[in-house]
């Protein structure tokens, strides 16, 4: 007997024309059609960029000023900046790293350079690391976001809330399948 990750209904987005749509081909089929990519904790972090609604690369000079800095994560809307000093990783500034370091030692964010308030060396993951393993290293070591790294490049930058996201849909999505089960839905 196969494993099976998800039992799609009739009428489920991923069950069309016919055949079931898994993997890399549910995420492209429902992609293009602009619905809910169904994840699981075992899929890759590339498939979450891939998946994520907006995946900027916010990023700051380490020159610059906390001020600046806090003014960006205000704007976007975001909890972490990454550190970029000519295209490359040198640290990562969140909302953490100033309360702690910059606020409670009475610098004053205007005259405070990112590098000095910055986490750093940064902690990051390749697009081939799962949901899984960046929840067990995130939960671990207390990071609410992770830069991805290809190849010494910035490639995007996860957050818990996108992972939890994840491990949500993969839930609801089984708890669909074992009621259609349950109650005779099951196409099978």
């Amino acid at each position: 007997m196969g494993y099976i990750d998800y039992v799609p209904n009739w009428n489920s987005p991923l069950f069309r024309d016919g055949k079931v749509h898994t993997g890399w081909n549910a995420f492209r089929y429902a992609a293009t059609r602009g619905q809910e990519v169904l994840m699981k904790i075992t899929d890759t972090i590339g498939l979450v960029l891939k998946n994520k609604g907006d995946n900027r690369i916010l990023s700051i000079a380490p020159e610059q000023s906390v001020y600046e800095a806090i003014k960006m994560l205000s704007e976007h809307n975001v909890g972490a900046l990454l550190v970029l000093s000519n295209q490359r990783l040198v640290g990562i500034l969140s909302e953490r790293d100033y309360a702690r370091k910059g606020d409670l030692k009475d610098h004053l964010a205007k005259e405070t350079k990112v590098q000095q308030i910055m986490s750093s060396p940064v902690v990051f993951v390749s697009p081939e690391q799962t949901v899984d393993e960046c929840m067990t290293l995130m939960t671990e070591r207390h990071f609410r976001h992770l830069p991805v790294l290809q190849d010494d490049a910035v490639v995007g930058m996860i957050s818990i809330g996108d992972l939890v996201k994840c491990v949500i849909s993969g839930q609801a999505k089984t708890i669909e399948a074992l009621q259609g089960y349950i109650t005779g839905a099951y196409p099978g």
